[in-house]
């Protein structure tokens, strides 16, 4: 149940929510399947099917959130669309306008939407209550967004700011690139891109390749900084940094998984273990990288 994608949060240090609480307001915003004219649902669902929306052990929250979206792409609506003004202007002896052509499109929607698959996808969310982190396991933003969005709706005041650094990621990345030594407790990894701030956004990328300091500072006095940077941290999570503090591909290593026997646990047992687990070391490699960058930055008026 490990989170592959880590979009980070920094909850409110004086906010507090029981599991009942938090339990009772997410229950305000059920998942319930859409109806046959509703093109996008979301809601809240159980993390681990066993019908509580929060599952909690030692003050970690997991939380899920499912979008329902129904799957009818615009070359189809496109296409209904040109065989109805078809139609339509065999009628009334004169090609539909473009007003007429947009009352056309909704209608063709209407009636496709019905027959349209449903896609379902699920985001989770960690809430860390004893550090204060709220992470979402998301690539897009717009994942996120979801969630932030729908949180926000029953969250008042919503007590998640963005987490900001002292030291930005990338000068901080394209600063260990030069040195050839990431900070205490990480080493740099073989994946690297390099990309110009001129308007050409030029980009220079290592894949599963070792940049070579050399070739490193050549790119660097040409105007390119460091984006994105591949590093392991604690010789325990491999995982990729990029520009926006954002923490992707992340990866458990080896290490994490010899010192844990799960042989004799049953599934909610096992899943119980592995969050246990994958918190407390998240949250230890957070901490560790926010430090590396020098700390979080003092917002105005915090």
């Amino acid at each position: 149940m490990w989170f592959k994608n880590l979009k980070v949060f920094r909850l409110a240090a004086a906010w507090e929510i029981s599991v009942q609480d938090l339990e009772a307001k997410l229950e305000k915003q059920l998942f319930q399947p859409g109806n046959r004219s509703d093109m996008q649902t979301m809601g809240w669902v159980s993390p681990c099917d066993n019908g509580s929306l929060v599952h909690a052990i030692n003050g970690q929250y997991l939380l899920s959130l499912r979008v329902e979206k129904k799957l009818l792409p615009a070359t189809v609506i496109n296409q209904f669309t040109k065989a109805r003004a078809l139609e339509i202007e065999e009628q009334q002896g004169y090609k539909p306008g473009r007003k007429q052509i947009k009352e056309i499109k909704e209608q063709v929607t209407d009636e496709l939407l019905p027959k349209a698959f449903s896609i379902f996808r699920d985001t989770n969310v960690w809430i860390d209550t004893k550090n204060h982190w709220l992470v979402i396991d998301a690539a897009a933003a717009a994942k996120s967004d979801e969630v932030i969005g729908m949180l926000a709706k029953i969250l008042d005041p919503l007590p998640v700011q963005s987490l900001f650094t002292e030291q930005s990621p990338s000068a901080a990345m394209t600063e260990w690139l030069v040195q050839d030594e990431a900070p205490a407790n990480f080493s740099i990894d073989q994946d690297a891109e390099l990309c110009s701030s001129a308007e050409n956004r030029a980009t220079i990328r290592y894949v599963r390749q070792t940049p070579e300091k050399e070739d490193v500072v050549k790119h660097i006095q040409s105007g390119k900084q460091c984006t994105r940077l591949a590093l392991t941290w604690a010789d325990k999570v491999s995982f990729v940094l990029n520009e926006s503090l954002d923490i992707k591909r992340v990866t458990p290593l080896d290490i994490l998984k010899e010192n844990t026997d799960f042989s004799n646990m049953d599934d909610a047992e096992r899943f119980d273990a592995d969050m246990v687990l994958m918190c407390a070391e998240l949250s230890n490699l957070m901490a560790d990288l926010v430090s590396a960058l020098g700390g979080e930055k003092k917002q105005a008026g915090k």
